[in-house]
């Protein structure tokens, strides 16, 4: 495979190689992520001077910048050190000031001599009532004004680099791109009426209006399209190469599924049922699945999950399930027992404690095939777990498995359909940002029998009438968790705030009733308090973050979340999602430290208003920004630099759809817009799936 195109060198070239940039101010770039003309390009303007000329300062409004013809006056040289010189100069309709600081009073009798006409740019601003203009960025005869930009675009920059330095480079990057040919569809170029790349860039660095900055203008728009479709395209290439992989033919007879649904005490939702069907009807292909299962707490994933199980053993196959935590692995095995017990399935657990003969006994039960589901946590990972004929692997909590650890457990059995689970609620922009590779299923229906959460903002001067309550509710027989603050330090000093709140509320509510969990404790001592809750031992269970995912205790049916300000949108989702399991009525406490600022309060609100957590997922889109949001899947993010995922969501889809009908229309890339398609993976620096295109 080539390298990069040879149209593309002078863009990967040395920044130094610009118009004023030395070595020094090519550091100085470096901070702002620049390293070689290429970069540079794709730093667009945010801002516009408009030098347009005007007859008199009047006509503007201050602070402003202003283009005009002056009549030189008088120079006041100030003897004062540190104090400004001043120029009085009259245009068509006033006079005002001209302020210099340390400047050389011959310098200034040069370029400004009394009683002769100039034309001055820069910025008006009013000093005790008098016009006055600091250090103007031009000063010209009348004769040379022409060379005054009318529309000067203002770039981001860092320490060290001025506007002009950057404006100098700019000119020379830009001198050193070319036409590249066309990589966009000519049907969607059309519809959407963009220019051609090199005249997008051109455009987009020459706004002469403020909608020229903003993301709907043809030019930006272009440019952003670019972006995500290399993306995506790089995604619809891992795709393929995933779809390339022969995979296995898993046909299910639907007995096993249908002695768990006669044996289920509600009827699935119509989400359920869709998303089952769209995932056997993927097993039962000859490729590779690749699948992404989004659903809200409690939106009922697993049984989705289990169903998709019982196909692949249908089939003759195996399927192994894996959690994050062994809290989460034990959990999924009670859940599913007595459903795969109905359907008359052997399924097993293995996890780190499995030790000697007994996991000896499930190794070789697994490798005979005794064993048809097996659930575990990354255990099932290690070298001596062998399966008879390992069918489909569920990974539930994906972003806490890499892409990699995706692969790895795909290489276990020779074609391995995969279903990714997630119990957070992705906004769709995101969703096709970070698993563009994978088909996606949705669980957007509530369950029947599932309790509305009463949510309550409470300010934390009121603690004493909390924990009153609560005292009053424990004694009825109910349980409760109670989160404590996101310490932003560390989490020693996380765990010595959830320790110190554990004192504080066992002194309050008795001995033996309040339980503690946190992540800094040996497993054994985590899972031995997480028993005697889930038990009815213990009422109360005060907790850090740990409890987030996965943990389901019917009879929990209060949560306090201590400082709920600090934590984010999807995290608060995902612990209100601990209540509301069970019969009971249920309750999440939110408590905050008054006053609330803006974010906050509106964080607040939103889970007060609503339980959706779609709808809060892109509510938290819109208050913290793509970057934030995915949290732990964080690393699949792209970075963007022209492309915004909030604004511009639909410009993903359209990548999407358009990257994947390339492939299947030129696979190799080999066609004059594939090939045109390359130069613009190289220009992305999406080297790395250049690499996934088949060779031959």
């Amino acid at each position: 495979m080539a390298g990069r195109p040879e149209i593309l060198f002078p863009l990967f070239g040395e920044l130094t190689g610009l118009t004023g940039v030395g070595a020094k101010t090519a550091q100085h770039f470096a901070k702002m992520g620049v390293e070689k003309p290429r970069d540079l390009i794709f730093q667009l303007p945010h801002g516009l001077i408009n030098r347009e000329p005007v007859a008199s300062v009047l006509d503007v409004e201050p602070p402003s910048v202003a283009t005009v013809e002056v009549m030189v006056g008088m120079h006041r040289p100030n003897a004062i050190k540190g104090r400004p010189y001043r120029v009085t100069v009259q245009d068509s309709k006033t006079s005002f000031q001209l302020v210099f600081f340390h400047a050389h009073k011959d310098w200034l009798h040069e370029q400004l001599p009394a009683g002769q006409r100039r034309v001055v740019s820069g910025k008006v601003e009013l000093f005790d009532g008098v016009a006055q203009m600091v250090h103007p960025d031009f000063i010209l005869r009348p004769e040379a004004s022409d060379s005054i930009p009318q529309n000067e675009p203002v770039y981001p920059l860092t320490a060290g680099i001025t506007q002009k330095t950057m404006q100098k480079a700019m000119v020379s990057a830009l001198s050193r791109a070319v036409d590249l040919p066309e990589w966009i569809a000519p049907g969607l170029r059309e519809k959407h009426d963009w220019p051609d790349w090199h005249t997008a860039l051109l455009t987009a660095h020459a706004p002469t209006k403020t909608a020229d900055l903003g993301f709907g203008a043809p030019a930006r728009e272009r440019l952003a399209y670019d972006e995500v479709f290399a993306h995506q395209l790089t995604l619809a290439l891992a795709r393929a190469r995933m779809r390339r992989a022969k995979g296995i033919v898993s046909q299910g007879n639907g007995v096993l599924r249908n002695k768990v649904l006669a044996a289920l005490p509600f009827k699935p939702t119509g989400a359920q049922l869709r998303s089952v069907d769209e995932i056997t009807t993927d097993m039962a292909a000859p490729v590779r699945m690749n699948r992404l299962l989004q659903g809200d707490v409690g939106a009922g994933k697993t049984l989705v999950a289990l169903l998709a199980l019982l196909a692949a053993v249908e089939s003759g196959g195996q399927g192994v399930m894996m959690a994050p935590t062994e809290i989460l692995a034990r959990q999924h095995l009670e859940g599913l027992q007595p459903l795969a017990e109905a359907a008359g399935v052997v399924l097993e657990i293995l996890t780190g404690r499995d030790k000697g003969a007994e996991r000896k006994r499930k190794l070789a039960a697994l490798a005979k095939g005794d064993i048809h589901i097996l659930v575990g946590t990354h255990a099932v990972f290690q070298k001596d777990v062998a399966f008879a004929d390992l069918r489909l692997a569920v990974i539930d909590e994906q972003h806490r498995f890499g892409v990699r650890q995706r692969m790895d457990l795909g290489a276990k059995g020779a074609a391995v359909d995969i279903l990714v689970m997630t119990a957070t609620p992705i906004p769709r922009s995101l969703a096709l940002a970070n698993y563009g590779d994978m088909d996606i299923s949705l669980l957007d229906e509530k369950p029947p029998g599932r309790q509305p959460i009463e949510t309550v903002l409470v300010s934390n001067t009121r603690f004493d009438q909390v924990v009153a309550r609560l005292k009053a509710a424990l004694a009825e027989g109910r349980q409760a968790y109670w989160v404590c603050p996101l310490v932003g330090e560390s989490e020693a000093v996380e765990w010595a705030a959830a320790e110190e709140r554990f004192r504080v509320l066992r002194a309050a509510l008795g001995e033996g009733v309040v339980g503690l969990v946190h992540g800094q404790m040996p497993p054994a001592d985590k899972d031995a308090a997480m028993a005697d809750f889930v038990a009815g031992k213990t009422k109360l269970l005060v907790a850090t973050t740990v409890i987030e995912v996965g943990v389901d205790v019917p009879a929990a049916s209060i949560m306090v979340i201590e400082q709920a300000e600090k934590f984010g949108l999807s995290q608060l989702h995902q612990l209100r999602g601990r209540v509301g399991r069970g019969a009971a009525a249920s309750t999440c406490l939110l408590m905050y430290a008054p006053p609330l600022g803006e974010n906050a309060a509106r964080r607040l609100k939103v889970m007060r208003d609503t339980e959706d957590g779609f709808e809060i997922a892109e509510e938290d889109l819109r208050l913290r920004g793509a970057g934030d949001v995915l949290g732990v899947a964080q690393s699949g993010l792209p970075r963007f630099m022209i492309a915004d995922l909030e604004a511009q969501a639909d410009l993903l889809k359209i990548a999407q759809d358009d990257a994947r009908l390339l492939l299947f229309e030129d696979p190799d890339l080999q066609g004059a817009r594939g090939k045109a398609a390359r130069v613009l993976l190289y220009l992305m620096e999406e080297d790395k799936s250049i690499r996934l295109i088949s060779v031959g």
